[in-house]
């Protein structure tokens, strides 16, 4: 099969004309975009066949041959069923959280102050391994 890339205006003499879309992910930048192509059949003098894409009006090179990115013009692009795009688009615009303000730690209830073993009312207890296993330990009979 041979292209004829830059191309424009009526091409007549397809044989017949079929309607493709494919979705592209670049695997270098991450970018994602879909597009749609016409592909005419051709035979030429010699009753070979040939096929033509055409985008917007546009004789274009096979996106299946050597597919560059729109964003970086990387050469390694995944090519994907149509409408693969479009639907990771929707799901993350549909599971987008708001958009977060300034985040602030919940403040503990205040304790009442109570004396006891902490000591004297108010005043700081500092906690030791072994004050919490106490509960824990055995009594010695």
């Amino acid at each position: 099969m041979s292209e004829i890339a830059g191309q424009t205006g009526p091409r007549g003499t397809a044989t017949a004309v079929v309607h493709e879309s494919y979705s592209f992910a670049c695997m270098r930048c991450g970018h994602g975009w879909e597009q749609s192509y016409e592909i005419e059949h051709h035979t030429d003098a010699d009753g070979h066949e040939f096929v033509m894409y055409v985008c917007g009006g546009q004789v274009v090179p096979s996106p299946l041959s050597r597919p560059a990115c729109r964003n970086c013009d990387g050469h390694v692009v995944r090519i994907m069923r149509a409408g693969q795009v479009s639907a990771v688009r929707d799901a993350v615009a549909r599971s987008r959280p708001p958009q977060a303000g300034p985040v602030e730690a919940p403040k503990a209830p205040e304790e009442a102050p109570t004396a006891g073993a902490a000591g004297a009312v108010g005043e700081h207890h500092h906690w030791h391994l072994s004050d919490l296993l106490h509960p824990f330990q055995r009594k010695a009979s």
